[in-house]
């Protein structure tokens, strides 16, 4: 095995990981806290990466973009709460499930008539463009590297957030008993809006750093979605730190099983069979985990503390 494609292969799982967390958190936070499944959450993924677009070109820096957009789709995510989440959180989940679909289906459409239905590239500065020569003489992209450690910085942000903050006491309390926490004299409907905004914010990021190297186009959200579920059900619904290590995980999974798999098979096999069901394996493999999971561990790897 060639020692420089994996550690290039790792860190593309780990900057992989790092997105799938800032969807999944803010997707744990709304299913976990308000009991909402909110499929829309890919749509908002994709705004971000529209809006940054935008604000590249009309402000010619990248991450000045990012510090703009971020707002935006914190307000779009509170109208979404306003308008499309509250009148159905009594209801149960197959009318969220419906509705969130509509909304998808709303968005594209909207997304399409200001943009357009060609995707946009989104210019980095010159800065970003180069690349990093590692320990070893391993090259990787500049912006990949930016992207881990936005990532990081973004999760670490979370976590102070919600460990250290009056606010991240009530989104805990909120977790673990949202009546009580009501009982008590708190403003849910306030702290629904705020989680929901948050829970916005953090899949737009996610959107505006990855848009650069896949450009913003409709749709983009879809697949990242439905990994983002797995790992809130690895993790456990309602744990950030459950969904902080199983983002990780089973982005280096994917990764690494996209790229080292055949290689595992043909010690036991021949290479024509090995090249043939190594990419139907690899697929199927962060899906083979979440089924281990359910069937040995339900409530996840980190379930949070409920009294």
């Amino acid at each position: 095995m060639d020692l420089s494609l994996f550690v290039i292969q790792t860190l593309n799982g780990v900057q992989l990981g790092l997105l799938l967390f800032l969807v999944a958190s803010g997707l744990t936070l709304v299913f976990g806290i308000l009991d909402f499944v909110n499929l829309a959450h890919a749509a908002l993924y994709m705004v971000g990466a529209f809006i940054c677009a935008s604000f590249t070109f009309f402000l010619g820096n990248f991450l000045w973009a990012v510090l703009a957009a971020l707002p935006v789709v914190a307000f779009i995510g509170y109208l979404v709460e306003r308008f499309v989440a509250r009148p159905l959180y009594t209801r149960d989940h197959l009318d969220h499930v419906l509705a969130t679909f509509g909304l998808i289906l709303l968005i594209d459409t909207l997304v399409h008539m200001i943009w357009g239905p060609a995707g946009i590239a989104v210019p980095l500065p010159e800065w970003l463009q180069g690349q990093v020569t590692l320990p070893g003489g391993i090259v990787v992209p500049s912006f990949r590297l930016v992207i881990i450690g936005a990532g990081l910085a973004a999760a670490g942000g979370l976590f102070w957030l919600v460990n250290h903050t009056r606010l991240g006491m009530l989104i805990r309390a909120g977790a673990s008993n949202r009546t009580m926490v009501g009982a008590l004299g708190i403003d849910i409907q306030m702290l629904f809006s705020l989680v929901f905004a948050l829970g916005a914010t953090l899949a737009g990021l996610a959107g505006m750093l990855i848009a650069p190297i896949t450009e913003a186009s409709m749709g983009m959200g879809n697949s990242i979605i439905i990994t983002a579920f797995v790992v809130i059900i690895v993790g456990g619904i309602g744990s950030m730190k459950g969904a902080f290590i199983a983002a990780l995980l089973i982005g280096l999974i994917d990764t690494l099983g996209r790229s080292f798999l055949d290689d595992l098979f043909k010690i036991v096999m021949s290479p024509a069979a090995a090249e043939t069901s190594a990419p139907a394996v690899s697929a199927m493999l962060i899906y083979i985990i979440m089924a281990c999971v359910l069937a040995l561990r339900p409530q996840g790897l980190f379930p949070p503390k409920v009294r």
